[in-house]
């Protein structure tokens, strides 16, 4: 009998996930049809005054909102623009002081009329600090206020009371992101800037480059065309890498010997033999500007240890293993 009346709490729960998902999935359609209609030119301006300032967004709202505006000013802050939250109330205790004239404000009300916005509202118009505002309410005292209104269509909570702001805060986080996506391909804010603002964890260590961490000079397995294979086994050993890059009389790089060549070749008798008569001949390579990722999906691809990071000359520069990787958090 509890095992039943878990099953149908289990159907009935799954029953409930879709329909929200499908009831917030209908609301970001309606937002893209606003998009791509009456939403578009309010939505070029928001860009267009935020991109034109010489300081800092200032995001703010109040219950929901104001969790997602916290989120939205990350985003912002993460991608090349310069913002911060602040909460309405703080502001009305001080925090005011924390706007500037050449910021820009980006006020988030579903219905426009939350009290503890006016001390912001006031401070905006005062100080003619641009307002950008993302609301339902279009007759609201904030859109009213606006320089700029992002005015959200009218859609169905997935609360099933209709109170629960739920595809509301859906649509405001996707509005929000959509401007600060925008910014930053109008900027043209690349992997390198990205990886400023994300020096730790998995988002770093995946837009570290190559020559980031790369083992260079003595550090590399290097032997000549024609070297005999004991004195390549040596160097193989000494370095702790599992192969050993094999370079002609100019320096280019023209073959590698690795633990499973020798091991291919034990029913021959190695001492007799030079590093000619068992490399792999044009070995897999990378440029150092290529990004840690890059290295690990080649490094998976092949089923092998390193890389040998070479030059536009195709000159060994460095080398990056498999154990690189792993401490950096990307493989």
């Amino acid at each position: 009998m509890i095992k039943r009346a878990v099953n149908l709490v289990e159907a009935s729960a799954t029953e409930s996930a879709l329909r929200v998902i499908s009831t917030e999935r209908e609301g970001l359609r309606v937002l893209e049809e606003a998009l791509a209609g009456p939403l578009a030119a309010p939505f070029c301006n928001a860009v267009k005054t935020i991109g034109g300032i010489g300081g800092r967004v200032i995001v703010t709202g109040v219950g929901k909102s104001g969790h997602i505006g916290s989120k939205i000013a990350a985003t912002f802050a993460s991608t090349g623009t310069p913002a911060f939250f602040v909460h309405p109330s703080e502001a009305n205790h001080g925090d005011l002081g924390m706007i500037a004239q050449d910021d820009a404000i980006l006020a988030i009300s579903w219905g426009g009329e939350t009290t503890e916005l006016q001390g912001i509202l006031s401070f905006s118009r005062r100080f003619s600090i641009p307002l950008i505002a993302i609301t339902a309410g279009e007759s609201s005292t904030l859109a009213r206020n606006a320089d700029v209104v992002l005015l959200m269509p009218k859609v169905q909570e997935a609360c099933p009371h209709g109170l629960a702001p739920t595809t509301s805060a859906v649509l405001q986080l996707a509005v929000g992101d959509a401007i600060a996506i925008a910014l930053l391909e109008a900027r043209g804010f690349s992997p390198s800037d990205f990886r400023t603002f994300h020096p730790g964890g998995k988002l770093g260590a995946a837009l570290t480059h190559v020559r980031d961490i790369m083992h260079t000079g003595d550090r590399l397995p290097l032997v000549a065309l024609g070297t005999p294979m004991p004195e390549a086994v040596k160097t193989l050993s000494h370095k702790h890498f599992g192969c050993v890059g094999i370079v002609d009389e100019a320096g280019k790089l023209c073959g590698i010997v690795t633990e499973g060549d020798m091991a291919r070749n034990l029913a021959r008798d190695l001492s007799i033999l030079n590093v000619d008569d068992v490399m792999t001949r044009n070995p897999k390579v990378i440029k150092g500007d290529a990004l840690a990722t890059t290295a690990a999906a080649m490094i998976n691809k092949h089923g092998i240890g390193a890389l040998i990071v070479v030059d536009d000359e195709n000159t060994p520069v460095g080398l990056i293993h498999f154990h690189d990787l792993l401490r950096i958090g990307v493989a």
